[in-house]
């Protein structure tokens, strides 16, 4: 293997990655400006029973492309008396859901049309007159950024093949446990599990990673979302600090079983998907299904026990 320069490498990844979070930080503003006017009356109407409430965050999710925007304004609207904690509970599980989204749409090498969405986008945006023809224009415009952001990582990273560092790297991370502590603090950095597993993604598509390393890192990616979530609820009530034991325990209970139980995982991961993007992308799909699953006959217990932790404070 020859040693290549790490400094052009690192500078494209940094660039991509930057510009995959800015897109996506920009996108959750306007779509949240446009969404938020009529959110309140949609989300208290849609979440009556536990299933509307998931579906209802699944949705918002897919729409913001991001699961803290959504959790962060479901602990404002609890914060407003709009929302309590049981149906805090389902959009919290629905929006985990709806981020794996994204990850379908970039292992469909959508980035490859980026230029085509950044060039729709930016054309509507510099000559329509009318407001609203604009707004779509920005949003086509930031969608071709991100996974414009995604082309520049691919390609910045394909280097990395003959890089013997890089692949010794690779495989040090030789346990799921070790791959879902290095996914954890890899999101708590950026703050995005969807750029953690688009990088993921980028890397399987040049060969770099294998499915195990792949998916231990992917399990830990779900637990670095949640320092959003504790730092909105503080100083909140107490059902918007539920709120967030509740996104921890969530995302913490199925990681543990996911290391525990993670050869089957892997092995049922690989059974239904033929190439290595399209099993992360899938096995992504499937934890969170998963994860709703095992949470879903045990929500009164969870209720229970968060309620038992955290009462409400005694009157004077």
């Amino acid at each position: 293997m020859q040693s290549i320069s790490a400094i052009p490498i690192i500078t494209s990844v940094i660039g991509g990655l930057i510009l995959f979070l800015y897109s996506i930080r920009k996108l959750s503003l306007i779509l949240k400006r446009i969404f938020t006017s009529h959110s309140k009356k949609i989300i208290e109407r849609f979440t009556k029973n536990i299933f509307s409430s998931i579906l209802i965050g699944t949705l918002i999710t897919i729409l913001l492309g991001s699961s803290s925007a959504v959790i962060i304004i479901t602990i404002v609207f609890i914060n407003s008396g709009s929302l309590n904690f049981r149906q805090a509970m389902g959009i919290i599980m629905g929006s985990n859901f709806g981020t794996t989204f994204s990850s379908q749409l970039i292992a469909l090498n959508i980035s490859f049309y980026a230029v085509i969405i950044l060039t729709i986008g930016f054309l509507i945006w510099m000559i329509s007159k009318s407001k609203r023809n604009r707004k779509i224009g920005t949003v086509l415009l930031y969608f071709g950024m991100l996974f414009f952001g995604l082309f520049i990582l691919e390609n910045s990273v394909s280097p990395l093949n003959s890089s013997e560092q890089f692949n010794n790297w690779i495989l040090k991370i030789d346990s799921p446990l070790k791959g879902a502590i290095i996914g954890g603090v890899i999101t708590l950095i950026i703050q995005s599990s969807s750029a953690t597993v688009a990088m993921l993604i980028t890397l399987a598509k040049q060969n770099l990673i294998g499915i195990s390393a792949a998916l231990a890192v992917m399990l830990g990616a779900e637990l670095g979302t949640c320092s959003d979530t504790l730092l909105a609820v503080i100083g909140g009530k107490r059902d918007a600090i539920r709120a967030g034991v509740f996104h921890l325990l969530f995302n913490f209970i199925p990681i543990i079983l996911g290391v525990l139980f993670f050869d089957y995982f892997e092995n049922f991961v690989t059974q239904i998907s033929t190439s290595t993007p399209s099993q992360i992308a899938n096995g992504h799909v499937l934890f969170s299904v998963l994860s709703v699953l095992l949470f879903l006959p045990f929500l009164n217990l969870f209720y229970r026990f968060i309620h038992f932790i955290i009462p409400n404070k005694k009157m004077k």
